[in-house]
């Protein structure tokens, strides 16, 4: 049995870690290079790394900081933020990233999917999905949760794995820092509707949620950030939690 991963992710802007809700009202979170040494030494399983602003103010990932986060760590190292082409992607795992997250850009162009993944492997591609509930079905939104798409949150989820994409990171941008629990109506069917990895992004607030998330849907991992961040949860106690509950993690 594969081993559940949980992630902390440092959503980075101007530099600096922030956590916001429902991708607004942003607040300083700390240094972070600091932050994910700490993540790596208190057993996370991976990092994620997403320059949030960068698509925005159309300009690529901090290198400079992408450098000196994998310097002190020695987990898998995922990196977004102003992807647009093949030659970013390259410059980002030359830096030390071991996989990009794709989000805005393949929404513009989906044959970016197809290019970086012949390029570099499937297992490097990330998807990072924003969904939001609307009406009665899920839609994408891109820009960092400003720009709603036509998309439909699950024909958009399925259409990336069929492009190539590696993995998958859901979050639910109606949970978003809310700390009321993972997204399990929308997560639960996508799981059982696509083959490659999910991550469950979005709205942990308590152990339970994170159990819940892996019991009731069988995400491959869970992310959060504002939890980690502020030290209201430790990696270790939670990974011991969920070996009590029979979730296999590794310590």
């Amino acid at each position: 049995m594969l081993t559940k991963r949980i992630i902390p992710c440092l959503d980075v802007k101007d530099g600096k870690v922030v956590k916001g809700t429902n991708f607004i009202n942003l607040r300083d979170a700390g240094d972070a290079v600091e932050l994910a040494e700490r993540y790596y030494h208190e057993g996370a399983d991976e990092l994620i790394f997403l320059d949030i602003t960068a698509t925005e103010e159309k300009r690529k990932t901090l290198l400079s900081l992408v450098e000196s986060v994998a310097k002190v760590i020695r987990i898998p190292f995922t990196v977004g933020g102003g992807i647009s082409k093949v030659e970013d992607i390259e410059v980002l795992l030359k830096a030390g990233a071991d996989k990009v997250s794709l989000n805005s850009a393949i929404v513009h162009n989906p044959n970016l999917i197809v290019e970086a993944s012949k390029h570099f492997g499937s297992q490097a591609i990330v998807a990072a999905i924003d969904v939001k509930k609307t009406s009665n079905s899920f839609t994408v939104y891109i820009s960092g949760g400003k720009v709603e798409t036509d998309l439909e949150g699950f024909d958009w989820c399925k259409k990336v794995e069929q492009l190539g994409a590696g993995e998958i990171l859901l979050t639910s941008m109606d949970s978003d820092g809310t700390k009321n629990g993972f997204n399990i109506e929308f997560l639960k069917p996508l799981v059982e509707s696509v083959n490659i990895p999910v991550i469950a992004s979005g709205g942990a607030g308590t152990m339970e949620h994170f159990y819940n998330a892996f019991n009731e849907t069988n995400v491959d991992a869970c992310l959060a950030a504002s939890l980690f961040h502020f030290n209201e949860l430790k990696i270790a106690d939670l990974k011991k939690y969920l070996l009590s509950k029979n979730i296999n993690v590794r310590l």
